[in-house]
């Protein structure tokens, strides 16, 4: 363990043991039956248009809208083009936005070369377009100002810019606001920016599979790098991917299908390409591959990559049902819905296909026989049976379930009102909406070792909201520190600045669960890095900690509580934690055993030496665990640590026997003066 368990035991024995806890945070949808509500939906004839057809329809039209027309003003073609530099956006020739597109393109150059000129050159064009109300350069500004890069860090500039390029629609800046309204408890702000906001992104949902969700990688498992997980992440040029490649183009069917399935939905690290992914599946299916027949539907039925075909869209989807790919009875039950491909709607035949679906426990299949209920298309209308096929759908993974659940609890239809229960999960549909392509280009980057671009994608990413990039770049900036091409406000960070931020983000990160966020905040206060020491506040950040179920902040609430700091002197609530902490992780029982031995010395020799010697270590302990990392640990070497260990006991038990020896005699020489005075 680290921190306080490795102080406790190098108190007594000097050799610790690192134990690496993961930091995952997942969403976990808890309902009780307080959160049922009877009240039914109100119809239009009572006058309620809150819940015309439009509405709700998450059947209704796919425009199979561009990410860039989801996300307009996003850097795309700056991150997703490797040919452009520093010049403007090729499709643009003038004007407020070819000044943006050019001081993007030009921040994308100056951190990934350190080049504190050229960026103060992009952060001055970006301020250009922004005067001149270009909306998309006042969310980049704002971002500039939030974050203290090249300007002077003004979190009430930020909020102002941001408003403005809001209200100017950009979609990326709306995100910021919403996390920010949340961050305050102000839900009712919140909630409706990112109910807009999860509409958009289940705009980008399939409509018969369920779909495949790239969440963001955490580059690191606790205090390491991820380093197996990144591996398989390197896209194009991963091995792995490049023999599959070779497999394809050799007419291997399950290879073809799977290439299709990463240009589709953009996985292990490939870019999203409809093109490329129509392509493989057709090849896939010429070689007998059914499995990319319900694939091809639904490309035909959204016009991804081809121009759109209902009537081929239902032909696919037909033959991939024959085949036994349930998820395929989806995409049937929506063309009959709303009557594309085939003679006329038809509600019956779309709800038989829909219960197909759902009978082979397709999550799609609960997700749409849900919508006809709440809507009453084909069959009367039920809130409960739609909210209780919702959430069948939600625990099966199914995105769009989410955001129908969160408008139940908006609306109070269904569910009972519950606005931050509504903001949770419209910011957990959100957060898969098109911007999140920045965790992909930051990925891109860290992997091919331009840190300074990954850092500056993950910040941009962490004002959005999402946990793991402000986690991700919080990691950057403490493990990479100098290296990490951080750009304050007039040039590279200082020590205090990048100090500062890293706090910050962990900060954040840890508001959103992230226990190993926690503890380092904790660990920030403890050990007055970034921040001045106050055992207070660092006692605050590991029970917040503990409250997630992490072992080493119990052992570092126990060994507070041993020393006094923080918290109040008291060894039975040490002992507590540590024992607490052993039950939690195993791993723990040589560091919970040590620490127990040092409670054991306190309480039988409470004036002895060993007490003062262990009251004494912990200034001194950071000096001494630099020297036993650098000069011990980074060789690993553990027979040196045993034979320290082997040596400070033979040292303290000859030491005993002195002092034992010392005290014998002293007992012995009036005894012996009496008998010579006889």
């Amino acid at each position: 363990m680290r921190n306080r368990s490795r102080s406790s035991i190098l108190l007594v024995f000097l050799v610790f043991s690192i134990l690496l806890l993961s930091s995952t945070a997942r969403y976990v949808l808890v309902l009780t039956q307080d959160d049922i509500s009877d009240s039914p939906i109100p119809s239009v004839e009572d006058g309620d248009l809150s819940y015309s057809s439009g509405d709700w329809d998450e059947l209704g039209e796919y425009d199979s809208k561009t990410d860039e027309e989801l996300d307009p003003g996003s850097w795309r073609s700056i991150f997703e083009d490797d040919t452009v530099t520093a010049g403007a956006d090729p499709a643009v020739t003038s004007g407020d936005e070819a000044l943006y597109y050019s001081g993007i393109s030009k921040i994308s150059s100056a951190v990934s070369s350190g080049d504190s000129t050229l960026m103060e050159e992009a952060a001055s064009e970006i301020e250009a377009a922004a005067a001149a109300g270009y909306p998309h350069a006042q969310s980049t500004l704002g971002f500039l100002y939030d974050t203290g890069m090249m300007r002077e860090r003004n979190r009430a500039k930020a909020f102002t810019y941001h408003h403005f390029a809001a209200e100017g629609g950009n979609m990326q800046s709306k995100m910021v606001l919403a996390y920010t309204y949340n961050r305050q408890e102000m839900h009712e702000k919140s909630v409706k920016l990112y109910a807009e906001l999860a509409e958009v992104a289940i705009n980008s949902f399939l409509i018969s599979k369920n779909t495949h969700v790239n969440d963001p990688v955490r580059i690191h498992t606790g205090a390491e790098e991820n380093k197996e997980d990144l591996r398989k992440l390197r896209g194009e040029d991963d091995e792995d991917f490049q023999i599959l490649e070779y497999q394809g183009e050799k007419g291997n069917a399950g290879a073809m299908y799977k290439l299709g399935i990463f240009y589709y939905f953009g996985l292990r690290g490939i870019r999203r390409d409809h093109v490329k992914a129509l392509s493989w599946f057709s090849k896939a299916v010429e070689k007998g591959e059914p499995r990319a027949m319900e694939l091809l539907g639904e490309l035909y039925m959204r016009g991804a990559g081809v121009e759109r075909n209902y009537t081929k869209a239902l032909e696919w989807l037909t033959l991939a049902s024959r085949q036994h790919h349930y998820s395929a009875y989806n995409g049937l039950g929506y063309l009959y819905v709303k009557g594309y491909g085939v003679d006329k709607k038809n509600y019956t035949k779309a709800k038989l296909y829909f219960e197909k679906a759902a009978e082979n426990k397709e999550s799609g299949g609960y997700y749409n026989l849900g919508v006809l209920y709440l809507k009453g298309i084909g069959v009367k209308r039920d809130v409960k049976v739609a909210r209780e096929l919702f959430m069948t759908a939600a625990n099966a993974g199914q995105p769009k379930a989410f955001y129908q659940l969160a408008k139940m609890f908006q609306t109070g239809i269904g569910l009972k009102k519950n606005l931050q229960m509504a903001t949770s999960l419209y910011k957990l549909v959100a957060e898969r909406g098109p911007w999140s392509s920045l965790s992909r280009w930051a990925l891109e980057s860290y992997l091919k070792g331009d840190v300074g671009k990954a850092l500056f994608l993950y910040s941009r990413m962490a004002e959005l909201g999402y946990e793991v990039a402000q986690s991700n770049a919080a990691w950057i900036l403490d493990k990479i520190g100098e290296q990490s091409m951080c750009m304050g406000e007039t040039g590279f960070c200082t020590d205090v600045e990048r100090h500062q931020l890293a706090h910050t983000l962990w900060w954040q990160a840890s508001e959103q669960g992230n226990e190993h966020a926690a503890l380092l905040i904790g660990d920030a206060y403890y050990y007055g890095r970034g921040t001045e020491r106050d055992y207070v506040r660092a006692s605050e950040a590991y029970l917040h900690a503990k409250s997630q179920a992490n072992a080493q902040a119990m052992f570092n609430l126990g060994f507070m509580h041993e020393h006094g700091q923080g918290l109040p002197f008291d060894l039975h609530l040490a002992k507590r934690y540590y024992d607490q902490a052993l039950e939690t992780d195993t791993d723990s029982k040589l560091p919970v055993t040590l620490a127990l031995a040092s409670l054991w010395i306190r309480t039988n020799y409470a004036d002895s030496f060993l007490v003062e010697v262990i009251n004494s270590l912990p200034e001194f302990f950071p000096k001494l665990e630099a020297w036993v990392e650098d000069v011990l640990m980074e060789e690993g070497n553990a027979t040196i640590l045993t034979l320290v260990v082997c040596l400070l006991t033979v040292l303290y038990f000859r030491e005993r026997q002195r002092r034992n020896a010392a005290a014998a005699l002293q007992r012995q020489q009036p005894e012996n003066a009496v008998q010579f005075q006889l």
